[in-house]
């Protein structure tokens, strides 16, 4: 159960209401949000809404039984939509598209890229400075002196930037430098550090776990929601199976199936889903006929000699062609 409680409840009015779900062995959390005052409410036997439903202070409840319930859709029939600012936004009528390296490796580089993206008028930049690789000896990242870099550059342009968190220790550091925090497949299910993403005021996209389930992602979600930050994306970025003929297994039924769950935007990451550069672009078109909100890939110069995943990486001119694909898919699926 979801209560929304009125921007003007008073505390005597907050007070009787709590009083009234202890009476009905109901378990209250207090959820306060950039934008809204909740009560999430957990009872334990079965009971006649409408004998709190008018009581003073409430705005709307809403029966939720999923174990996600803030980010579900039960409750919240408009979607969300995720505004960054510059009239740039994820989640409304228009395919939001990020572009940009795996790893972000020099200042001539992040110049050369976002000179690739205004061109395109790309709006958003994806770039790692911590990257979590498989082998210890791999580039992991040139840290904050490589993020302070991307979001000068960045910034100068009319670009957001969108990156990799890897700890708690990290957030209040990259605060200042990013306008999405993106947590990574290996701790989707850091439960630490999806609390601390939830006591800021920066979106959070969250990828699906390498192994994760849709209703492990949504609970992932619901940790960040119910620490006070509606600002979260979902992204679809393939699962490990027993199929080794290409990187991960794009799940692309996962985009509808997220959409009628929840209200959050869907993201899909290609790049990493099929792992194979020359795959990428058609992976990226069935993800928007499939409805997602928008698409993130991996772009570079000259992806032969990127520090790492140069083999999912397109060049320039690949990545040109598949905008324009992207968006023309985009309005062929709004005409249906």
């Amino acid at each position: 159960m979801i209560i929304q409680l009125s921007n003007n409840i008073k505390e005597q009015e907050q007070n009787v209401l709590l009083q009234k779900l202890s009476d009905l062995n109901i378990k209250s959390n207090l959820i306060s949000t950039q934008f809204k005052n909740y009560i999430v409410g957990i009872p334990k036997v079965d009971f006649d809404i409408r004998s709190i439903g008018n009581l003073a202070g409430i705005e709307d409840i809403h029966r939720v039984s999923d174990d996600y319930k803030l980010v579900s859709k039960k409750w919240k029939v408009n979607n969300t939509v995720i505004d960054l600012g510059d009239n740039v936004t994820i989640g409304g009528d228009e395919l939001a598209i990020m572009a940009g390296p795996c790893s972000i490796e020099g200042e001539e580089q992040i110049e050369n890229t976002v000179q690739h993206l205004v061109k395109n008028n790309i709006k958003i930049m994806r770039g790692g400075v911590y990257k979590p690789r498989s082998s210890p000896y791999a580039f992991r990242g040139m840290g904050m002196d490589g993020l302070k870099l991307f979001y000068k550059h960045c910034s100068e342009n009319g670009i957001k930037v969108i990156t990799e968190v890897m700890q708690v220790s990290q957030v209040e550091e990259m605060l200042d430098y990013v306008d999405i925090f993106q947590v990574g497949a290996r701790n989707s299910q850091n439960f630490n550090l999806l609390d601390i993403l939830g006591q800021v005021d920066k979106p959070v996209m969250i990828k699906r776990g390498m192994s994760g389930t849709i209703n492990e992602l949504l609970a992932s979600a619901e940790y960040v929601f119910s620490n006070g930050n509606e600002k979260i994306i979902l992204c679809e970025r393939g699962i490990r199976t027993y199929e080794n003929a290409y990187r991960n297994t794009l799940d692309l039924n996962a985009i509808p199936i997220l959409k009628e769950k929840s209200h959050l935007p869907v993201i899909v990451d290609p790049s990493h889903g099929i792992g194979l550069r020359q795959h990428v672009a058609t992976m990226a078109l069935a993800g928007v006929m499939c409805g997602a909100d928008g698409i993130i890939i991996e772009t570079h110069e000259n992806p032969e000699k990127a520090f790492s995943d140069g083999q999912q990486t397109l060049y320039y001119r690949q990545a040109e062609k598949l905008y324009q694909k992207m968006r023309l898919t985009k309005e062929l699926v709004e005409k249906f």
